[in-house]
């Protein structure tokens, strides 16, 4: 049953990485013998024969598979490593073309100026969200507030990117939700400002019990970048659940609103400063 799952498992993997159906279930036929004639392969991927032979040459054509020209025709994979690092070089250089390529599409001039201090959107996906707090603490110029609900919020890359702004002058506040917290922050980043925030509705509702929702990050920056994410449940698969808004501007009310809580936490903290209200 399992070798049934990981065969499926890795048609669809390969699938995600840009071979075809029958190409995929091709390759990992291949994988599971020496080598093969097409009626074998056949057999053992459920593609139809006619169709093995397109497949095939498609996958000698990416350096996946080696053709013998006998009579009939054998073909074999190259190693699993082999071929996973074929894929993964194509995979990076797709990638760096299509940034390349957008980079180069002239914009569309807008009708009419935007209204920055309007300016709300929204995230979904633990990565995503991750990848924007630490695109905008990156943008910091004089304060980074950061309020950290649960340690999940935690990575090394935030770490690292709080550190490196830390050492550039930048002032580094870090909230949390427990002592367990602060002190692992704290050690982390021995220098930063570190203190158990105020903020009791940061683990549950003050509202309704039985919302298991939790804020994961508050972060505010120069005082007038926020964004705010949550997720159902820390125990939750953390790829999927978390969702965020953030805003900017002086006149956002979004930002005007979780300025003002934040400070309210801050105000826990004794002699740390308040939030600029600005």
């Amino acid at each position: 049953m399992k070798d049934v799952s990981n065969h499926q498992q890795a048609v669809e993997l390969l699938q995600q990485l840009g071979l075809k159906e029958y190409e995929a279930k091709c390759l990992v036929a291949l994988t599971r013998i020496p080598q093969g004639t097409a009626k074998e392969i056949s057999e053992i991927s459920e593609v139809p024969r006619t169709r093995v032979y397109d497949a095939i040459r498609a996958l000698e054509t990416q350096g996946l598979v080696e053709v013998q020209h006998s009579n009939p025709q054998q073909f074999r994979s190259v190693s699993v490593e082999e071929a996973a690092e074929t894929l993964r070089q194509e995979y990076e250089s797709r990638t760096e073309t299509l940034v390349e390529t957008m980079s180069d599409i002239e914009p569309v001039e807008p009708g009419a100026e935007e209204d920055a201090t309007h300016e709300v959107w929204a995230l979904a996906g633990t990565e995503p969200i991750r990848t924007r707090t630490q695109e905008l603490i990156e943008e910091a110029t004089d304060e980074i507030l950061l309020i950290v609900g649960h340690e999940k919020s935690i990575t090394d890359d935030l770490i690292e990117r709080l550190r490196v702004a830390h050492t550039s002058g930048i002032d580094v506040l870090i909230g949390t939700s427990n002592e367990t917290l602060r002190e692992f922050i704290q050690e982390q980043l021995p220098d930063a400002t570190v203190f158990v925030s105020g903020l009791e509705w940061l683990d549950t509702s003050p509202v309704d019990p039985d919302d298991d929702a939790v804020i994961s990050r508050l972060l505010l920056v120069d005082g007038r970048t926020i964004l705010i994410s949550s997720e159902r449940g820390i125990t939750i698969d953390e790829t999927d659940s978390e969702k965020a808004v953030f805003g900017r501007g002086f006149d956002n009310g979004i930002v005007i609103i979780a300025r003002r809580l934040m400070a309210t936490g801050l105000g826990t903290a004794g002699s740390l400063p308040m939030a600029d209200e600005r």
